[in-house]
C-alpha cells in the first residue's frame, strides 16, 4: 500500500490517514496484545508509511504508553512520529485530583506521560472525556501554557458536546491560545451522530477528526452474528454493559453487518476494509484509528485505502446506516429554506468558496436551498 498524508485540521501538523491505536498494548485488561505482538504491530505499521500514533495515560495502566515510547526509541523514530496522548481519566482512586479537566490533573498528567513515553514533547495532546465540570477557559488557558513551555505541539479535544468545542475554540481564537487541530470522535456505519454538529464544525473551525472503533468496537469485523452466542469476541463479554461504546447489538446494526457483507463481497475485499474505507473517506475525516489485536488483522486493515467504494455500492452502505436527523436539523430542509429566501433560488457558492456542510449524510454548499 501507499500510504497518504493529511494535515491535521488547520495545523502544518502531516499525519497519515490511517492512524495506529495502542489502547491494545497489553494484557492488564484481559484482552489485548503482549508485548512482542504489540512490537510486531507497531513494525508493520511503520513499514507501510505510518506515522501516527494514539494512546493515552489510561490505556492498559500506562503499558501501552511505555511499550509506545519504547518501541519509538528503539528504531530512532521520534522526529518522524507523530504521538497523541490524552489525559483526564483517573489512575489515583481516592485522590480527586488525579482525574478530571483541571489545570492541577493536565499539569500532573502531561508530566507522567511525558516520562512514559521517554520524550520530552507531545506532539498532540487532547482531553480524553468532558468531565462535566471545568469550564473551558480553563482548559484552553492550562493546554497553551503547555504548548508555550515546549511540552505540547498541538491541542485537541475527545468526547465532548460540540457547545463546549465550539466554545473551547471561540475561546482559544479570541485570547491567542494554541486553537483545537483535532476532535477524537467515535464515528463508523454503526455510529453517525458526529455528521450532525461536529463534521461541520471540524471544517469551518479547522479541527481534523480522528475516528476511534471505526469498526464499531469489532461489530463491522464480520466476526459476529444476530443468534451468536459467546466467545466469538470482546462485545461478547459486554452484551449486558452500560458502557455506551459497546451497546451495538440492534437491529439497524445487525442490517448494516448483513449490507457491509453483501458489499465486500461483491468487491473482493474483507468487511473490515469497507468499514474503514467508508470512514475513512467521509467528509472532515482526518485519519482513522486502527485498533487491531493481531497482526494478521493490522495487515488487512493497512489495505483498507488501497481501493475505491463505487458510488452504488457506497449509496447502499449509506442507505442501511442512515439514522433521522435530530431536531433542530430536522427543520433546515428546503420547505424552511424557502421561506427564508422568499422562495428565490440564490444557488450555490463556487465550489472552495465556503467549507461544506452535511444534509442527510452529504456534502453540499452553505447556501444550498
Amino acid at each position: 500500500m501507499t500510504m497518504t498524508y493529511y494535515t491535521l485540521g488547520n495545523s502544518g501538523l502531516r499525519v497519515s490517514r490511517l492512524a495506529l491505536g495502542t489502547m491494545t498494548f497489553g494484557t492488564e485488561w484481559g484482552w489485548g496484545t503482549d508485548r512482542e505482538t504489540a512490537r510486531a504491530m507497531f513494525d508493520a505499521y511503520v513499514e507501510a508509511g505510518g506515522n501516527f500514533f494514539d494512546t493515552a495515560d489510561l490505556y492498559t495502566n500506562g503499558t501501552a504508553e511505555t511499550w509506545l515510547g519504547d518501541f519509538v526509541a528503539e528504531r530512532g523514530l521520534r522526529d518522524k512520529a507523530v504521538i497523541a496522548t490524552k489525559f483526564t481519566m483517573n489512575t489515583d482512586p481516592g485522590n480527586p485530583n488525579a482525574g478530571g479537566n483541571g489545570r492541577k490533573n493536565i499539569m500532573r498528567a502531561v508530566d507522567a506521560s511525558l516520562q512514559r513515553l521517554g520524550t520530552d514533547y507531545i506532539d498532540l495532546y487532547l482531553m480524553h472525556v468532558w468531565d462535566r465540570l471545568t469550564p473551558a477557559e480553563e482548559v484552553m488557558r492550562t493546554l497553551d501554557d503547555l504548548v508555550r513551555a515546549g511540552k505540547v505541539r498541538h491541542v485537541g479535544l475527545s468526547d465532548v458536546p460540540a457547545w463546549y468545542a465550539g466554545r473551547a475554540q471561540a475561546i482559544a481564537e479570541l485570547r491567542g491560545y494554541e486553537p483545537i487541530s483535532a476532535m477524537q470522535l467515535e464515528y463508523s456505519l454503526a455510529e453517525r451522530a458526529i455528521e450532525h454538529e461536529f463534521v461541520p464544525f471540524g471544517a469551518r473551525h479547522g479541527a481534523g477528526i480522528m475516528v476511534w472503533s471505526p469498526l464499531a468496537s469489532g461489530l463491522l469485523s464480520g466476526k459476529y452474528r444476530p443468534t451468536q452466542a459467546g466467545n466469538a469476541g470482546r462485545l461478547d463479554g459486554f452484551r449486558n454493559t452500560t458502557h455506551p461504546g459497546f451497546q451495538k447489538f440492534t437491529e439497524q446494526n445487525w442490517a448494516i453487518v448483513a449490507e457491509l457483507e453483501k458489499v465486500a463481497a461483491e468487491l473482493d475485499r474483507s468487511m473490515p476494509q469497507i468499514a474503514l474505507n467508508w470512514v475513512a473517506t467521509q467528509p472532515g475525516i482526518a485519519s482513522v484509528i486502527l485498533g487491531a489485536t493481531k497482526l494478521g488483522q493490522l495487515h488487512d486493515n493497512l489495505g483498507a485505502l488501497d481501493f475505491p467504494i463505487p458510488a452504488e455500492l457506497r449509496a447502499r452502505l449509506d442507505s442501511v446506516s442512515r439514522t433521522s436527523r435530530p431536531f433542530p436539523h430536522s427543520y433546515f430542509g428546503n420547505e424552511i429554506q424557502g421561506r427564508v429566501t422568499g422562495g428565490v433560488a440564490t444557488g450555490d457558492k463556487p465550489f472552495g468558496y465556503a467549507p461544506p456542510v452535511l444534509i442527510e449524510g452529504e456534502a453540499v454548499s452553505v447556501a444550498s436551498n
